[in-house]
């Protein structure tokens, strides 16, 4: 299955909105720490390799030739998927990252309420890092091949619409704390296109 997701930055009434006639499913919380290389080489092609609550996930990304206002990914969950796309030789897993270089570079917990509303999933998080608290949410439909990932975007934009969200590019939570806290790697996302500058 590939996720295709949008994010917003949400008012309350935004919220109220969305969780009116929406299911509630539940609240997670779970602590995310990010990896790369010292010279970015995963970031700057808009690959995402991290631990969730100690579990390795890498996304890769499908939207090369689209505009990164909606993000669609290929999510690849197990030891063994990672190890083929990032090339990584070795038994164990963790050591075997150190050892090809890659570092951590962001922590971040985030605090999840998951609805479902018509066939839309709704995640509104609230993370924090470092001092810092970020709100955000998504809107995101599961489809089972690329090809219908186009109609999935419509269907989201259509959804928001409705709903009176702010159309617009918005960082997630760790371009958000690169931003604040470590603008040379967010500077090289730049140059990357991987972050659109005009970004709120």
């Amino acid at each position: 299955m590939i996720e295709v997701e949008r994010k917003f930055i949400l008012t309350k009434e935004n919220v109220d909105s969305l969780t009116k006639n929406a299911e509630f499913l539940r609240e997670v919380v779970f602590t995310d720490t990010y990896y790369d290389t010292p010279d970015y080489k995963l970031t700057t092609k808009d690959i995402w390799l991290r631990a969730r609550n100690g579990k390795f996930e890498l996304k890769v990304p499908l939207h090369k030739n689209t505009e990164r206002i909606a993000e669609q990914y290929k999510e690849l969950e197990t030891e063994d998927e990672i190890r083929k796309e990032l090339k990584l030789p070795g038994k164990d897993f963790a050591e075997d990252l150190q050892k090809s270089g890659y570092l951590e570079f962001c922590t971040c917990k985030t605090i999840r309420k998951k609805y479902k509303n018509e066939q839309f999933t709704i995640d509104l998080d609230q993370v924090e890092f470092e001092n810092q608290v970020y709100h955000i949410g998504e809107i995101e439909l599961m489809v089972e091949k690329e090809a219908d990932m186009e109609q999935a975007l419509k269907q989201i934009a259509e959804f928001a619409r409705k709903q009176k969200l702010t159309l617009a590019p918005v960082r997630g939570k760790v371009l958000e704390y690169l931003r604040l806290f470590k603008p040379k790697h967010y500077e090289a996302l730049i140059t990357a296109g991987v972050v659109q500058e005009i970004l709120r």
